[in-house]
């Protein structure tokens, strides 16, 4: 069979392709053999600027467009190499020699790769174009999401809820600030996340520039390399590794993303409780079927998942993190196809962030709703009462307010107000206890 949403093993290339078909930019065997190359062109123009050896000052405008405007075609021919040579980085390297030959600067081909060995390509190629997805795609998503969640924080900011510890019916509270609760730890790792640097290796083949130093013992390859990792690729160059960097701080990045999307999978929880509290009700399309059995039903599948996505998502971000750090001694391959899987998590995230974004375009507040959890909750406003009895230094406030509320079938206003009336305190405090309802006992 051929390759088709419908015969894809991977739900990421079937169900949900047209959702995230846009990453192939990124995390596609043509994105990293475009990024190989963007790396290979734009160290070759640097040799060149640095005088290793004379080029027409018109190569330059030849080989970026080369990598700017590269091909599936292109990916392909280099693909047909490497189908001979068993080495990928080599065949990208081959190509762009071909290349050379093409613009008739055959003489220079010799200084593509010069002095380098395939992890300088692949750990730059692999942090470039994850930046570009952090920066491009990633951040823009939770942002959005995180500004999704705000604005209906501020429209519910003052809509009075009853607040639930242990599942149990607890001081009342605002839906707003409870939405608030999740945009400020969103907030707080997104800025941490913008903390950790994007860190690039480069140092030949086992870090210390043997190869070049060899050849040009007097020339400063530490400053060159440096200029070249930050200023040309915009990436922070690792000063000391072995023939690959040490991805600590790509793995930082995997957590930090694993934390967000922890946040991100207790607040669909926290939504899929209130609409099976019916706090929240779906708005669905016409057509539209929520049971396939029970007609009444709207099951709220877009946090569901979400959740699912998550999860996934969240255990390769794991094995990621842990896995890339450790390799035997100077190298060994096993970052290889790790690597090649970093997309993987990445469009389960994405998924996961659409459908939250779906379902929270769906939600219709069911105040009514809201509003008889905490009329029938009466005794959450024993803790108001029995607070301002401490101020009024009333004996044992605490224990009488317990004898009433505790393990009574129901304690409504009535009841309430008759303990209120029971007590030994002037009527203006009186006056202040009545006045206090679930409603209106939210805190600041």
């Amino acid at each position: 069979m051929n390759l088709n949403p419908l015969t894809a093993v991977s739900p990421i290339d079937g169900r949900y392709y047209n959702q995230t078909r846009h990453l192939s930019s990124y995390f596609s065997e043509y994105a990293l053999i475009r990024y190989r190359l963007i790396v290979e062109v734009e160290y070759l123009i640097m040799l060149s600027e640095k005088k290793f050896f004379k080029a027409d000052t018109r190569l330059k405008n030849k080989l970026r467009p080369l990598a700017d405007q590269f091909t599936i075609e292109d990916a392909m021919l280099i693909k047909e190499t490497e189908a001979i040579t068993n080495h990928d980085v080599k065949a990208v390297e081959y190509f762009l020699k071909n290349k050379l030959e093409e613009y008739g600067a055959g003489n220079l081909k010799e200084w593509v790769h010069f002095g380098l060995t395939s992890q300088d390509i692949n750990n730059t190629a692999i942090p470039l174009l994850w930046k570009d997805a952090i920066e491009q795609e990633y951040l823009p998503w939770i942002l959005n999401l995180q500004m999704n969640i705000s604005d209906l924080a501020h429209q519910w900011k003052n809509v009075p809820m009853l607040a639930r510890t242990h599942g149990q019916p607890a001081s009342p509270t605002r839906l707003g600030k409870e939405l608030m609760v999740f945009v400020e730890r969103l907030e707080n790792q997104v800025q941490l996340f913008s903390y950790i640097p994007f860190t690039a290796k480069f140092g030949g083949a086992t870090g210390n520039f043997n190869a070049h130093h060899v050849a040009y013992p007097k020339y400063n390859w530490l400053k060159f390399a440096d200029e070249f990792v930050e200023n040309r690729l915009g990436l922070q160059r690792q000063q000391y590794t072995t023939q690959i960097e040490h991805y600590d701080v790509l793995a930082a990045h995997f957590d930090a993303i694993k934390r967000i999307n922890t946040i991100l999978l207790d607040f669909c929880r926290d939504v899929w409780s209130y609409i099976s509290m019916d706090y929240f009700k779906q708005q669905v399309k016409k057509g539209e079927v929520g049971s396939s059995a029970m007609p009444h039903k709207v099951n709220p599948i877009d946090f569901e998942n979400a959740e699912g996505n998550l999860g996934i998502a969240n255990a390769l971000w794991e094995h990621l993190s842990s896995k890339l750090p450790v390799s035997r001694l100077q190298r060994d391959l096993t970052d290889s196809t790790v690597l090649r899987n970093i997309g993987v998590p990445m469009a389960h995230t994405l998924i996961a962030a659409k459908s939250i974004e779906k379902g929270l375009s769906k939600l219709l507040l069911h105040e009514a709703k809201l509003k008889a959890d905490l009329e029938n909750n009466w005794a959450v406003v024993a803790e108001a009462i029995q607070t301002i009895l401490r101020r009024e230094n009333y004996p044992n406030p605490y224990e009488a307010l317990k004898e009433l509320t505790r393990g009574k079938q129901a304690i409504d206003k009535k009841a309430i107000h008759d303990f209120i009336n029971s007590l030994k305190v002037s009527a203006t405090v009186k006056k202040e206890l009545k006045a206090i309802t679930p409603a209106n006992y939210t805190g600041v």
